[in-house]
């Protein structure tokens, strides 16, 4: 991957009404380009010249009368940034979320159905017209966000085309699916063995999570190694963005982590209304049932890079892409480092697809000079 920048020059024989300058830094995958941008009266000139320099920052100056000249900037720009799409996990859902996709796109209608043949039952009831009870049990949640999230990257066609992709925990299913590297179907069937799987671990163990606000990580992580020892289990499962960390384990260790938390500092230390210490050692029994669903399953080069929950880094091998999904059920969701990483490879707007804008809130705070924003935005 090259990374690249824009200069945009704008000219004008009427410099007296140049008023306001902007700098913008993007990324490209083609070669380096020089925009100059001539204004004559009515007319917008676009030269694009090739100028092989290492790094080059876009300066752009706006006349005030032309009104129009920044937002044509920014699409031209949006056009050619490099460009990552991302899902979200379990915690997204809403009821009524795909309606309108299932309402007024065939193809989402026929995903849809084919996902209700798949899983012997009508999801796609409990998704647009169930209960909030009915659509946060686990064995439901995971496919119907697997599904509103998937489809969505479907029907934007030509559109979808990532430079890269992740997802947060469940989401990296879906963004493997957008991607290439599985099948919808076989997707669909590895997220329901994956939902089923956990709701067991959750119900032979109760257990839960909780998430810290305001404390560091390293701080966060001491605590955490204090508690866990003589049979109780609290470690950390979501790194979500600085300053947000989600930490999972048996009951009575989270309530005394909470507790040292705040102790410590923490803004909050709030339990949260799940069923389970996802991403921690007691998913042991789920990782093992679903490690031999994934190693039956046949998984493909995606066609960009997926960045992976357990390391933060870009996998395209079939092999290293199992392994990472067996592991990621025990290991920590290593969010932040993944969006430091795909900015870091060029990424400069990123596309949540899927309920919720929670991915956009986290990416927002990890850093605030990318681009972050849903499908209609």
């Amino acid at each position: 991957m090259v990374a690249t920048a824009i200069n945009v020059i704008i000219t004008s024989s009427c410099s007296l009404f140049v008023l306001l300058t902007m700098s913008v830094c993007i990324s490209l995958e083609a070669a380096k380009v020089a925009i100059i941008i001539v204004f004559e009266k009515y007319f917008l000139f676009f030269l694009i010249i090739d100028v092989k320099e290492s790094k080059i920052f876009c300066h752009v100056t706006k006349k005030y009368y032309l009104c129009s000249l920044k937002s044509l900037i920014y699409k031209f720009i949006k056009n050619i940034a490099m460009k990552a799409f991302v899902f979200p996990g379990q915690g997204a859902q809403f009821v009524g979320m795909g309606k309108d996709l299932y309402d007024n796109n065939p193809k989402a209608k026929e995903l849809f159905e084919k996902a209700n043949d798949i899983l012997g039952y009508r999801i796609t009831d409990i998704m647009f017209a169930g209960t909030d009870d009915d659509l946060k049990q686990t064995k439901v949640t995971q496919p119907a966000v697997f599904l509103h999230s998937v489809i969505s990257a479907i029907c934007l066609g030509d559109a979808f085309d990532p430079k890269m992709t992740a997802g947060h925990s469940l989401g990296e299913f879906s963004a493997l699916v957008a991607a290439g590297a599985l099948s919808f179907e076989d997707g669909l069937r590895l997220v329901y063995a994956r939902a089923m799987a956990m709701q067991k671990a959750c119900e032979a163990a109760p257990s839960t999570m909780a998430a810290i606000i305001g404390l560091a990580d390293e701080k966060t992580e001491e605590i955490c190694a204090s508690i866990s020892k003589e049979g109780n289990v609290v470690v950390p499962a979501n790194y979500n963005c600085p300053g947000q960390l989600v930490i999972s384990g048996n009951i009575d260790a989270i309530n005394t982590a909470c507790e040292k938390i705040k102790e410590a500092g923490a803004k909050r230390a709030l339990p949260l209304k799940v069923g389970g210490a996802f991403h921690s050692p007691l998913m042991q029994p789920a990782k093992d049932e679903l490690q031999a669903a994934i190693e039956q399953t046949e998984f493909k080069t995606p066609k960009c890079p997926v960045y992976q929950n357990v390391d933060g880094k870009p996998h395209t091998a079939p092999e290293e892409i199992k392994q990472n999904l067996i592991a990621q059920l025990t290991s920590p969701v290593r969010w932040t480092q993944c969006v430091q990483n795909m900015i870091a490879d060029g990424a400069d707007d990123f596309t949540e697809c899927g309920p919720g804008k929670a991915l956009q809130g986290m990416i927002g705070r990890i850093d605030k000079s990318v681009a972050a924003h849903g499908i209609e935005e």
